[in-house]
């Protein structure tokens, strides 16, 4: 069944760590690979070649903390990613090869533990990943919202990703929207991009207190979001404030871990860019990994 809330309707084998923040504490380029299908994928290659997760929460590191495992999907691929063209909170849909991604993910998170609930944007990408990954691990609850959407890229939305960096050097410069570099000026995270945009701050607050929301409301459980680069950037920095100026690669569907506190708010980053169920299924090697930002 799905629920609508608010809206209208790297490295292969991925990245593993332990980070931890309260929740108080707030703390890119674009590889120029494409991805084709050498041939069909195969599914069986999916669930031989990726890292378990486990399928359960970890147990909590006090007594008074009951902490959610929120596995952060980004969505799959779409014509626009592999034309480099930026698409923030326009609303192109999947293309073939990205509703392959989604199905081989979704066998992926079907042999784990079962989640309580899917969680997605609105936007077409991102919700058909998540109505995929649903259908195939037996989920009814799926809800979509407004608050999982991509960062609003303002008028640098619908341009290629060259152009606009070519034609807009001072934006991307002051608003620090790939990476976070010594000296640069604290308040550019308080700027709204032209035409529209969203500051990282705001982006931060909307996505921040929705996992929150979520993490209070499945206590103890699995759940699976499916959101966006960008957003999901910003939590692995919200959660990772020391390391927050590496540039993640975050490639189309990839799994992004977070155990949540629904008690504390308290946040752990367990792994992040988690594409190891690619493998096997016959990619091209200088495949398109889609972690460029927000496109």
């Amino acid at each position: 069944m799905l629920a609508t809330s608010g809206c209208r309707s790297g490295q292969r084998g991925g990245f593993f760590l332990q980070a931890a923040v309260n929740a108080d504490g707030i703390s890119g380029g674009y590889p120029p690979s494409r991805l084709r299908l050498r041939q069909e994928l195969r599914l069986a290659g999916a669930t031989a070649t990726h890292r378990a997760m486990s399928p359960t929460p970890a147990a909590p590191p006090s007594g008074d903390e009951e902490f959610t495992e929120v596995v952060v999907v980004r969505h799959g691929e779409t014509t626009w990613n592999a034309s480099h063209i930026i698409q923030g909170q326009l609303d192109p849909e999947l293309n073939e090869i990205g509703r392959q991604q989604a199905l081989v993910v979704a066998h992926r998170l079907s042999k784990e533990g079962k989640p309580a609930a899917i969680y997605s944007s609105d936007l077409k990408r991102a919700a058909e990943t998540a109505e995929i990954v649903a259908k195939v691990c037996g989920v009814t609850n799926l809800v979509v919202n407004e608050a999982l959407r991509e960062m609003h890229m303002g008028y640098l939305q619908g341009l290629k990703w060259d152009d606009a960096v070519n034609k807009n050097p001072d934006v991307f410069r002051s608003f620090g929207i790939f990476e976070i570099t010594e000296g640069s000026d604290p308040d550019s995270r308080n700027k709204e991009i032209p035409g529209g945009g969203e500051s990282l701050n705001q982006l931060t607050e909307r996505c921040v207190s929705y996992l929150n929301k979520i993490a209070q409301e499945h206590r103890g459980e699995r759940v699976v979001v499916v959101s966006h680069y960008a957003a999901i950037l910003e939590l692995c920095r919200y959660t990772d404030p020391p390391n927050g100026s590496i540039r993640r690669k975050i490639p189309n569907t990839s799994l992004n871990v977070f155990r949540i506190s629904g008690v504390t708010g308290k946040w752990i980053l367990e792994r992040y860019g988690d594409d190891s169920h690619v493998d096997g299924n016959d990619f091209l090697e200088n495949s398109f990994s889609g972690d460029g930002a927000s496109a």
